[in-house]
């Protein structure tokens, strides 16, 4: 088989060298990291340094980092009412999210269903922030959720604005930052964010590794897991050594440098796209966009069956976001931005890294060519044959 081109990194991005060498050494380390022998000092002396590295990446200090399995469970941990400011108990009454969350948000994590309030999106898929300061004005103490950059569209979310309208009507804001680091700016201090989300393999980590990180005067007074104190007693249960050491270390090595590179090869693509495929459509092109992911559509060509045959030619992209087992199903944040059904089960989502070389971008542009060709007079016969 030829060599393959991957463009799912929205989903996954392969894993750093330099997370794949500290995941060896950790798994190397004998001691339980509640221990307090050498060994078991070795183990939690590994955690502490990717706590370190977690918190740099985003301009936080270490002690308020969590860490959890992904980016889900710190969704869940920060969707609680029972979240303490400066030690002051006070219940959030609402929850707040716009319409484009991730599955794990949208669910309202610890909220009942009837205090969780979705917002609207424009067209270009941004959150409507006069749709927003209404919310706001409706509750007491709210606490409201929003992506830093949508996974699917890439499109980006105006967070520093709304967390000064948040924070003017008394809320605290949550940040599910998972597709920033390494792409764009995320730290916490200049987003105005209280809590924020982060997800180890989507930076080049181990699956199975998240964050939650708090303000420094916040605390989540409701963990998810009871039974032990680690994790400062916010979550119980041993911890994965090896995913931890592997996070941190690709926490360490994302550069923001890579962006400019990626942007060049993400332009270099739709002006490809467009060349070849001149109806084909654009999601979110008017919005500022992630400078690595491009969501689009031809008319009359399905997702399910494109993706199966950029598969046989030897490219990997997605139909939208990868958190519904491998099926293809009609994407909610097109829905929220007006798309129209039969145009939204066409989108296609290709998504880039810092690995990312021309050449795979050409191939990608190629295999484009022959899919579209190949499906299209495909309809065209099945239609003379009906």
């Amino acid at each position: 088989m030829s060599e393959r081109a991957y463009f799912d990194w929205n989903a996954t991005a392969p894993l750093r060298a330099e997370a794949r060498a500290a995941m060896v050494a950790a798994l190397g380390l004998t001691g339980n990291a509640s221990s307090v022998h050498a060994e078991g000092r070795a183990a939690r002396q590994a955690i502490e340094k990717a706590r370190e590295q977690v918190a740099v990446l985003v301009a936080a200090e270490a002690k308020t980092v969590t860490f959890t399995s992904g980016a889900t469970e710190a969704n869940m941990l920060a969707l609680t009412s029972a979240i303490e400011v400066g030690g002051r108990k006070a219940t959030r009454d609402k929850l707040l999210i716009s319409a484009i969350e991730h599955p794990s948000v949208r669910s309202g994590g610890r909220f009942l269903a009837d205090r969780i309030e979705h917002l609207p999106v424009t067209g270009d898929g941004v959150i409507d922030l006069d749709a927003l300061k209404s919310a706001l004005a409706r509750a007491e103490r709210p606490l409201v959720s929003l992506m830093l950059a949508n996974n699917e569209t890439g499109v980006i979310q105006p967070i520093t604005e709304a967390a000064a309208l948040v924070h003017a009507a008394g809320g605290l804001l949550h940040v599910d930052a998972v597709q920033g680091p390494g792409r764009i700016g995320c730290t916490m201090a200049a987003l105005g964010a209280d809590l924020m989300s982060l997800s180890a393999h989507k930076l080049g980590g181990p699956q199975g590794a998240g964050a939650l990180i708090r303000r420094s005067d916040i605390h989540i007074a409701e963990p998810l897991i009871r039974g032990g104190g680690q994790e400062r007693g916010l979550r119980a249960g041993t911890e994965n050594v090896a995913v931890i050491a592997g996070f941190g270390a690709a926490a360490a090595a994302a550069n923001l440098a890579d962006a400019s590179c990626m942007a060049a090869l993400l332009e270099a693509f739709e002006t490809g796209l467009k060349a070849a495929v001149p109806d084909a459509v654009i999601f979110g092109k008017r919005a500022p966009r992630l400078p690595n992911t491009s969501l689009f559509a031809v008319p009359g060509i399905k997702a399910e069956t494109a993706v199966i045959s950029f598969d046989l030619n030897g490219i990997a992209l997605s139909s939208g976001a990868a958190c519904s087992s491998g099926m293809v199903q009609p994407s909610h944040v097109l829905a929220a931005m007006g798309v129209e059904p039969a145009l939204a089960q066409g989108a296609l989502r290709m998504s880039l890294g810092w690995s990312t070389g021309e050449r795979e971008v050409e191939k990608l542009l190629a295999a484009l060519t022959k899919v579209v060709s190949s499906l299209r007079k495909r309809r065209i016969a099945s239609g003379l044959a009906a």
